[in-house]
């Protein structure tokens, strides 16, 4: 596939499922106090943290840290309205054409378990940093997720192009891949400044290249058949 890669018009059940559901949990993100709930007790917060925090403009707030849900529930969360367009555009470019090859059933597993081991590997990184003495970091945001799906359309459509602003040339989805996950070994590794989460996203896009190779068969564990 060398042509310019083009997701189709139409957007499959999972896909938009997913981007009304971000949509309604952003729109009750500007509601208060119903923010301030959400923010505070579904974002991903890290082992060990205090039992007292300080969260603004509230003040400090009894029984804030590490609840189950959030591994999920903080996926859906979104910082501002740029951070939940960036995220479902490209949900939506990337995730169309991969929920159609490889079928919604599956498309859910994948988006969920990139979901999961985003949140798992965020999750770890931001309570060994607590417990060394750094900041308390908190996780929000669908980019673990996103990141599965980007790397399950680079598998499946290596050569596919796609434009991107600024470069004048497409790039194949395997490079844009590569360079995604270069940019997140050094933000992760403290070799760029942001306040992205670069974990998550290396957990996500691992979590989601490697189960779309077993569901092919190219893990050295292969999938029953039937």
């Amino acid at each position: 596939m060398t042509n310019a890669y083009r997701p189709p018009s139409a957007v499959p059940p999972v896909i938009k499922n997913l981007l009304i559901l971000n949509g309604l949990v952003f729109l009750a993100q500007q509601i208060p106090p119903l923010s301030f709930y959400l923010n505070t007790y579904a974002s991903l917060w890290p082992l060990g943290t205090p039992s007292v925090v300080d969260v603004v403009p509230y003040g400090p707030i009894d029984n804030v840290g590490f609840y189950p849900w959030q591994v999920v529930t903080s996926a859906f969360l979104h910082a501002d309205v740029w951070h939940i367009l960036f995220n479902m555009y490209g949900l939506w470019l990337f995730g169309n054409s991969v929920e159609r090859e490889i079928g919604s059933k599956r498309f859910a597993t994948l988006y969920g378990a990139s979901v999961l081991g985003a949140s798992a590997l965020q999750l770890a990184v931001a309570t060994g940093t607590l417990a060394s003495g750094g900041g308390l970091i908190t996780t929000i945001g669908a980019s673990g997720g996103l990141l599965g799906v980007v790397m399950a359309a680079a598998i499946l459509f290596p050569r596919a192009e796609l434009f991107i602003i600024p470069f004048p040339v497409p790039i194949q989805l395997r490079w844009l891949a590569i360079g995604y996950i270069a940019l997140d070994v050094l933000g992760g590794f403290g070799l760029t400044q942001s306040n992205v989460a670069h974990f998550a996203h290396l957990g996500g896009a691992a979590t989601g290249a490697l189960l779309l190779q077993y569901w092919r068969g190219r893990l050295p564990l292969r999938p029953r058949t039937a």
